[in-house]
C-alpha cells in the first residue's frame, strides 16, 4: 500500500479556535459538519477543510490509507465502513487537485 503525504507546495494551519468550536457544536448536538477547521491556501486559492478533512490533512505525512482510517476510528464515532468511504472518497477528491504526493 503506498505511502500518502500532503503535497509540500500548499501553505496551510489549523484553525484552532474554529477547531474547538465545531468540537463544541457537535457536543450540543448541532450540524458543523461545514464548518472549516484547517485552512489550505494552493495557487493563491483559499480552502477550508471541514472537521474531518482537517483531521485526515493532519495525518498525511505518510501514512498508508488503512493507518489514517484506523487513526481517525479512535477519534470519531463513526462505523468503519462508512469512515473508510469517506476517506477514500476525501484522498480521491484531494488527489484530483493535486494536493497529495504518493510514496
Amino acid at each position: 500500500m503506498r505511502n500518502i503525504r500532503r503535497n509540500p507546495d500548499i501553505i496551510w494551519r489549523e484553525e484552532e479556535e474554529a477547531r474547538d468550536e465545531v468540537l463544541r457544536a457537535m457536543a450540543r448536538g448541532d450540524d458543523a459538519s461545514g464548518d472549516g477547521t484547517v485552512l489550505l491556501v494552493e495557487s493563491g486559492m483559499m480552502h477550508q477543510l471541514n472537521l474531518l478533512g482537517g483531521e485526515i490533512w493532519k495525518l498525511l505525512d505518510g501514512i498508508d490509507e488503512e493507518r489514517l482510517v484506523d487513526t481517525l476510528a479512535m477519534i470519531f464515532d463513526v462505523d468503519r465502513d462508512t469512515l473508510s468511504r469517506d476517506v477514500r472518497d476525501f484522498l480521491v477528491d484531494i488527489d484530483k487537485r493535486g494536493w497529495l504526493v504518493h510514496e
